[in-house]
């Protein structure tokens, strides 16, 4: 008993660190923004652009890699990405150019992608579906750490060592996955050549559950709800030390403080569920975002906002991404039994997509300053909010979620 306790505890880190290298690899680099402008020869809302270009690499990447994972089992395709993400890293440490950056972080989120995706589906593999939502629990744990110690960690990395020390890390932390995962993870699911890789039927899967209004309207709403977060991070550079001027160190700590009350937001969320609907929190949270995104732009505008009031804001409207998140992702999930698999990967890729497009208009207007930041917020809020009273008109039939299905976070 005790061995397999241990075995299983085994498992669990390893998949949490398989599930934690995206975000490693979105946060750790972040504090490095201006070092990386001076040395490109380019500004730091440029800069943000190779985030963007990431985050619309994981969008597509999760497109893909539930077809592959299914034909050809779980551990090939995982290989495959990671031995991309370790290059495409390499190439991002040395890039000359902010263009060349942003096309090896695309790259390198591509590979990346593989991680996640293989680990969400080697939980279903190894565990029943009780002892599942411990151990998804197990992992958003881990999850959570990582935006709290990675921009920390990468302050101090490009402070003593240079920006390019922390894609060496990053490297490292690749190498080690892919090392890790040929030799200490144990195989799962086989092959199956009966899963059609033909683009056409993979297609139809997913547009059949996108017409679904249930699906659109939740999955759209909190999708744009969740962009706030991407705008956030694209845009967290600027604010803090551009704007205010504080150290890669200081803006690391900032940065653990607004991601604690995103976490800390997800997990009030289900003491919230045993009171309220998923429905009634999702509104509410949609609600508070809305709020604090126009008080974020009356601030900027009014020149109100220093820089604990900045940080006040963005704590409380991060808090209500964190609330909305899994709730429109439950939500959006609820009809579909059977594909939950494809749903789930649509939903991502939304999130992702939406998330991306958002952060990229952070580099295109060059923002420089926190009036446009706050309009990007103040837009993204208004446009959940309306999407979810206008979707709610057109689901004749609302499929509930049920007390089990609670704790369902998008990945």
């Amino acid at each position: 008993m005790n061995s397999t306790k241990h075995s299983n505890f085994s498992l669990i880190l390893v998949l949490g660190a398989l599930t934690a290298l995206s975000p490693f690899s979105i946060d750790m680099y972040l504090p490095a923004f201006p070092k990386m402008a001076e040395s490109l020869h380019t500004s730091v809302a440029e800069v943000s652009l190779s985030l963007s270009s990431y985050f619309v690499g994981l969008a597509v990447g999760q497109l893909f890699y539930g077809p592959l994972l299914d034909r050809f089992g779980r551990k090939k395709p995982l290989y495959i990405g990671l031995l991309v993400y370790i290059l495409a890293t390499i190439g991002c440490l040395t890039s000359h150019s902010v263009d060349t950056l942003v096309v090896f972080r695309f790259i390198q989120a591509l590979g990346g992608c593989a991680a996640n995706v293989a680990a969400m589906a080697m939980v279903r593999d190894f565990f029943s579906p009780k002892e599942s939502a411990k151990v998804f629990s197990l992992l958003m744990l881990i999850l959570g750490v990582s935006p709290l110690l990675a921009p920390t960690a990468g302050g101090y990395l490009a402070t003593a060592f240079g920006w390019q020390s922390v894609f060496v890390v990053l490297t490292v932390i690749g190498t080690l996955m892919l090392g890790i995962s040929i030799f200490y993870l144990p195989h799962g699911y086989e092959p199956d050549k009966s899963h059609s890789l033909h683009p056409g039927l993979i297609l139809k899967n997913y547009l059949s559950i996108i017409k679904d209004p249930q699906f659109y309207t939740y999955s759209v709403a909190g999708a744009l709800a969740f962009s706030g977060l991407f705008v956030y991070l694209a845009a967290s550079p600027t604010i803090f030390m551009e704007i205010f001027k504080v150290s890669e160190q200081v803006y690391g700590w900032i940065f653990a403080l607004l991601a604690a009350g995103f976490i800390g937001a997800s997990q009030f969320n289900i003491v919230l569920l045993r009171k309220f609907s998923n429905e009634k929190v999702l509104l509410a949270a949609l609600g508070g975002l809305t709020l604090m995104g126009f008080a974020f732009f009356a601030g900027a505008l009014s020149g109100w906002y220093g820089i604990a009031g900045t940080i006040g804001i963005l704590f409380c409207y991060l808090s209500c991404a964190g609330l909305a998140n899994p709730n429109a992702a439950a939500l959006a999930l609820a009809p579909f039994a059977k594909n939950a698999g494809s749903a789930s990967a649509l939903v991502g890729f939304l999130q992702m997509g939406i998330g991306a497009l958002a952060s990229v208009s952070v580099g295109i207007l060059k923002a420089q300053q926190l009036l446009p930041i706050a309009a990007i917020f103040t837009v993204s809020s208004l446009l959940a909010l309306g999407t979810l009273v206008w979707g709610t008109r057109k689901i004749s039939h609302k499929v509930e979620v049920g007390p089990e299905d609670t704790g369902i976070i998008a990945h």
